[in-house]
């Protein structure tokens, strides 16, 4: 049975943060990676209207300086210890690549929350709700979106931005956040929301 729910809208100063849209994930030539050009169309329509209205925006990348860092998450996922700082792969997708404002958070677990700075940054830049994007939708998008929940931050997750590996795991992830953790929502409709907010 459903849970009862009631839909939280962006706020007055909504955040975008893009999870883990780099090569490694959006090149399928990376173990990690998949094609997902529509993914990175989506990332880029909301980079666009946050640029424009001069919204926070915060990117995230998995990068291992040592042994220690993720060590269990990388065990179970060898593929991860491609991800070293000299390496092409953990560079933000070149088609959405941060301008010199906007924050890269290196991360070494799911969450971009985790071990990281950006919860004391989101506070620093006003944020009062956040859009969350980004790659995968089963592992650390539902990670950032549980966490950005758990800062009482309302989410906002447009579908067409966010893609998995595995489309069953990315619809049931999507099922899940939504009936609990976060508004899932049309990108358009989010676009139209956002758009309406900088004309008032």
């Amino acid at each position: 049975m459903d849970l009862e729910r009631r839909s939280l809208p962006p706020g007055q100063r909504p955040a975008l943060i893009l999870v883990d849209m780099i090569e490694g994930f959006t090149n399928p030539a990376c173990p990690l990676g998949t094609e997902c050009p529509q993914v990175v169309a989506a990332n880029l329509a909301l980079l666009q209207v946050f640029r424009r209205r001069q919204l926070p925006v915060f990117f995230s990348t998995v990068l291992y300086r040592s042994e220690e860092q993720g060590r269990i998450f990388r065990q179970r996922v060898p593929a991860l210890n491609l991800l070293t700082p000299d390496s092409r792969w953990v560079q933000v997708d070149a088609r959405l690549s941060p301008r010199p404002e906007e924050v890269l958070i290196e991360k070494h677990g799911a969450s971009a929350f985790f071990g990281t700075p950006l919860a004391d940054l989101l506070q620093q830049s006003g944020a009062d709700s956040v859009v969350i994007t980004g790659l995968t939708t089963s592992g650390c998008v539902r990670a950032t979106v549980i966490d950005a929940m758990q800062h009482n931050y309302p989410v906002q997750l447009p579908k067409e931005a966010v893609g998995d590996r595995n489309p069953a795991a990315h619809q049931a992830n999507l099922f899940d956040m939504h009936a609990k953790y976060a508004d899932v929502v049309c990108l358009d409709q989010l676009l139209t929301q956002l758009n309406q907010e900088e004309s008032r």
